[in-house]
C-alpha cells in the first residue's frame, strides 16, 4: 500500500529572529558549544565569532553555511541563517510530487517494499505519511475512516482514543515515548506546526489500562533491547522495536525532513504471525 501526502511543506519554521548574529548564538548556546571551540572547529577566531554574534561583523555566506554545518543545523534552518544574513537560500525545496523526485520516491517506495511483512512507513517533518507498506495497512484495519482521510499522520493514527492507542498494550511507556521525541524536535526545530500537533495529541484523553489489549493473548518473556510498542491485533499481541532513517547528506528541504520508520519484530512470536499472515 503507497500512500502519498496532500501537504510536503508541512514543516515552516516560526518567524526567525533579525539578524543573524543573535540565530547564530542561539544554536551555538543550545548546542552547548564555546565561542573559541566553534571557532576551532569552523577554521576561525573566537573574536570574530563573537563580533558575528553581536552584530559588529557581517558573515560571509560561506562562513554562515559553515557554523551552520559545525552546529549541526537543521538544512531548513540554514536557509533561515542565509536570510538573516541577507543572502539567498541555498537549499531548494522541492515538493515531493515533482518529477525531479521520481527517482526518490521510486526507490522508498522500493525499501518500504521490501522490509514486507514487518510494517515500515515513510513521513515528513510533522510526522504526515508520505508511504507505507502493507504491513502499516495491517495494524491499521478496523480504525474509523475518519481517521484516514489523507494526508494521514502517524501521531495522531497512534495516540488517538480511537485510534491505535486502545490496542497498544504498554501504552503509557509508549505514549511517554511519542511525546518526549516530539519534543526534542520541536526544540531543534522551532516548528509551529509540529508544536501545534504535539500540544493536540498530548491533550489527548488516555484510554483505560483495562481497554488496552484486554483481549489479547499475554506476550511470552522477551529480554528486550529496547523499548518496545506492544500491540494487538487480531487477538494477539505483538511487538515491535522501531527504527527510524533519515538521508545522510541531504542537499534538499523536503529530502532533509523525511524519515524511513520499520517496525521490526521484537520476539520470535511476532515474526511467526507476521509471516504467515502476510506469506
Amino acid at each position: 500500500m503507497a500512500i502519498v501526502a496532500t501537504r510536503t511543506n508541512a514543516a515552516s519554521a516560526a518567524p526567525a529572529e533579525p539578524g543573524v548574529g543573535p540565530l547564530l548564538r542561539a544554536w551555538r548556546e543550545r548546542r552547548r558549544i564555546s565561542q573559541l571551540e566553534l571557532a576551532l572547529r569552523a577554521g576561525s577566531s573566537a573574536r570574530h565569532i563573537s563580533f558575528v554574534e553581536t552584530g559588529r561583523s557581517r558573515p560571509s555566506e560561506e562562513m554562515v553555511l559553515r557554523l551552520a554545518e559545525h552546529l549541526e543545523v537543521p538544512v531548513r534552518e540554514r536557509n533561515a541563517l542565509l536570510l538573516a544574513a541577507g543572502y539567498a537560500p541555498h537549499y531548494p525545496e522541492t515538493p515531493l510530487d515533482d518529477p525531479a523526485l521520481d527517482g526518490l520516491r521510486a526507490g522508498l517506495e522500493r525499501l518500504i517494499q521490501g522490509y514486507e511483512p514487518y510494517p515500515a512507513l515513510v513521513v515528513d517533518a510533522r510526522y504526515d505519511v508520505v508511504a507505507a507498506n502493507r504491513g502499516i495497512a495491517m495494524l491499521l484495519e478496523g480504525l474509523p475512516e475518519s481517521l484516514l482521510v489523507p494526508p494521514l499522520n502517524a501521531m495522531r493514527l497512534t495516540l488517538h482514543p480511537r485510534g491505535l492507542a486502545p490496542r497498544i498494550r504498554n501504552l503509557p511507556e509508549w505514549r511517554g515515548h511519542l511525546l518526549a521525541q516530539m519534543e526534542r524536535q520541536i526544540a531543534l526545530h522551532r516548528s509551529a506546526p509540529l508544536r501545534a500537533l504535539y500540544e493536540e495529541v498530548a491533550a489527548y484523553p488516555v484510554p483505560e489500562a483495562s481497554a488496552c489489549g484486554r483481549s489479547a493473548e499475554p506476550p511470552e518473556p522477551v529480554p528486550y533491547f529496547a523499548l518496545p510498542m506492544q500491540i494487538e491485533h487480531a487477538g494477539r499481541t505483538l511487538s515491535f522495536i522501531s527504527s527510524i532513517a533519515t538521508f545522510n547528506t541531504p542537499m534538499d528541504v523536503t529530502v532533509a525532513e523525511l524519515a524511513v520508520e520499520t517496525l521490526l519484530p521484537a520476539d520470535p512470536a511476532t515474526v511467526k504471525y507476521l509471516h504467515s499472515l502476510m506469506g
